[in-house]
């Protein structure tokens, strides 16, 4: 239930104080925790230090119960109530997610610390607000999920199948990145490792007995690379040379390639995948060599928009300071992706970015030393607050929650519908 005629501002505007007061009184242990994940970067599902670091950090917090490996070995759960309201109201469960993986070679160059220092915060702030007002009266609890692997594998899918989501009214994330927007536009995206086989042979003496595989591997490469010619403006493909051969006297037996397929919409993954699978078969067969084609097991959705919490999301910003950007180029151009995308879908969230004190970009050195700087306290903890801030506005009114799942609803079906109106089909599989 909620307060005759809705709360009122001054009484929104009383929590909201109250959530930022919290978040100012907890900053200093919350820079430890962002620190002590920055100084210990880990892979993809490998992220047991600063998994552990943060099941410390919420076990040693009054009131939360905390489930260490929760559907994944490096996930874990801690939730915190139901509070206020009245025993028969029903339960408004929001949710806060923690990112904490990290880059190969260059650590937290996409600032994943910081999206789980933000994701504690809020979640700080929001219990300390609700904490406060013994006649609350929403029946709320607050559900804090750590979801690893963003940058490889999707975490955040794996949760997605194992349930880990069922009974969230709204979920709320922020990433790091050079400036503070409500939405950026993102791609859907879906890896592929592909294996060529051939045979070795001593590349002097006697060469024609070999089937070289790089060469299978350098073909599919300039293949690809003249596709691009005839694919759409906003589409992608960009990949690598994982392994090459062992040495310039061997024919290559073996040669790999790992490449990102990317598109605006998910939708659309499958013509792209059609043609890069083209590129790949015509070079096995020109060399005779063997190929095997493995896509990764999910693919990352486009994020389906919320522009009522998008809207939120603003006005507490820009009452917290925060300077959104309005550069069309920015915010009208697809950048990375992220397996939010796949949540948005399943749901209702919000998935904004925020500037850290740095134009260094995402995933080089220079974002690393960024995303573990001082400087950028003062950036998370007010993205902290905008998000709680936004929470409280859709949690003690009724009408804007409903419009929230409402809009939800409606992107879902018409994601699904395409841009004919027809239902399609689709795998079910920021940065990524």
């Amino acid at each position: 239930m909620a307060l005759a005629g809705g709360m009122a501002r001054e009484k929104l505007q009383v929590w909201k104080n109250k959530a930022d007061s919290c978040i100012v009184e907890a900053k200093d242990k919350l820079f430890l925790l962002s620190k002590d994940i920055w100084s210990c970067p880990e892979l993809a599902y490998k992220e047991k230090q600063s998994h552990n670091r943060l099941v410390r950090f919420f076990s040693e917090e009054k009131g939360w119960k905390v489930d260490s490996h929760y559907k994944l070995d490096t996930a874990f759960r801690a939730t915190w109530g139901p509070f206020g309201g009245k025993d028969g109201d029903n339960v408004v469960n929001i949710g806060f997610l923690c990112e904490y993986d990290a880059l190969p070679g260059i650590g937290h160059a996409c600032g994943h610390n910081l999206i789980a220092e933000v994701g504690a915060a809020a979640a700080l702030g929001l219990t300390g607000a609700i904490e406060s007002e013994l006649d609350s009266p929403v029946r709320v609890k607050v559900t804090v999920l750590g979801t690893p692997a963003e940058e490889e594998g999707g975490g955040k899918i794996d949760l997605i199948v194992a349930g880990a989501f069922e009974g969230l009214d709204v979920v709320f994330m922020a990433h790091p990145s050079q400036e503070d927007a409500v939405y950026l536009p993102d791609m859907a995206v879906h890896d592929v490792t592909v294996k060529y086989h051939g045979q070795a042979s001593h590349a002097a003496a006697y060469p024609w007995e070999g089937v070289n595989a790089l060469d299978a591997a350098v073909l599919a490469y300039n293949n690809l690379s003249l596709l691009r010619q005839q694919l759409k403006p906003d589409w992608r493909l960009h990949g690598i040379i994982k392994h090459g051969g062992l040495k310039p006297n061997i024919i290559p037996a073996y040669a790999e390639l790992w490449f990102y397929l990317r598109t605006p919409k998910q939708r659309d993954l499958a013509s792209l995948r059609a043609k890069a699978n083209m590129c790949f078969r015509s070079a096995a067969m020109a060399t005779g060599c063997q190929v095997e084609i493995n896509y990764a097991k999910h693919e990352y959705h486009n994020i389906l928009r919320n522009t009522t919490l998008d809207q939120l999301f603003e006005e507490n910003g820009r009452a917290l300071g925060m300077e959104f950007t309005t550069n069309k180029d920015v915010l009208n151009t697809p950048s990375g992706s992220t397996d939010f995308g796949n949540l948005s879908s399943v749901v209702p969230g919000i998935h904004p970015y925020f500037y850290i004190g740095s134009d260094a970009l995402n995933h080089t050195e220079e974002y690393t030393a960024a995303s573990g700087a001082e400087k950028a306290q003062f950036y998370a903890l007010r993205t902290a607050k905008a998000l709680v801030m936004t929470a409280l506005d859709v949690l003690l009114s009724p009408e804007l929650l409903q419009r929230v799942k409402e809009e939800f609803a409606q992107r879902v079906l018409k994601e699904k519908a395409g841009p004919t109106g027809a239902p399609h089909g689709g795998a079910a599989t920021a940065s990524h």
